[in-house]
């Protein structure tokens, strides 16, 4: 049974990364903290970019709670929790730097979900401004709207 809390907890890190994520960026990273996420939006920029600190902000807060729940894995959350934040942050690096960004080692992928998720992000990207636009998160968007079929329905 402490299997299966443990991982609820993982789930429970991963699914509240994404909530997490997507009001960070929406909110404080368009906002507040533009001045660093603005590097990101930039269409030219060197191999790192300053927004790549919340990359590490992130992880850094994983690290501590895997760390902090090491001892006592199954009878508290924050390893669980630590281990979801740590998936989800290399699920992102993979998705959204890898695939949608070709940064570092890019691919290819002729995945449906993968090329959904990376023309969502491109709807993102369309507007290099502050207000930027929607979708916020990585895998929390409508996804209806931006299927290849919409794609190709749109340009008739």
């Amino acid at each position: 049974m402490d299997f299966l809390y443990l991982i609820a907890f993982i789930i429970l890190g991963f699914a509240g990364m994404e909530i997490v994520s997507y009001c960070v960026h929406r909110w404080l990273f368009h906002g507040l903290l533009w001045n660093i996420h603005e590097s990101h939006h930039k269409p030219d920029h060197g191999l790192f970019e300053l927004n790549d600190i919340f990359s590490l902000i992130f992880a850094s807060i994983s690290i501590w709670l895997m760390i902090t729940g090491a001892d006592t894995t199954y009878s508290t959350p924050a390893f669980g929790v630590g281990t979801g934040i740590a998936v989800y942050g290399i699920l992102y690096f993979i998705i959204h730097d890898l695939f949608a960004h070709k940064r570092f080692m890019p691919f290819r992928s002729d995945n449906k979900l993968m090329k959904l998720i990376r023309r969502a992000h491109q709807r993102h990207h369309q507007d290099v401004g502050k207000k930027g636009n929607e979708p916020y998160g990585l895998f929390l968007f409508p996804y209806d709207k931006y299927s290849e079929q919409k794609r190709k329905f749109d340009r008739n």
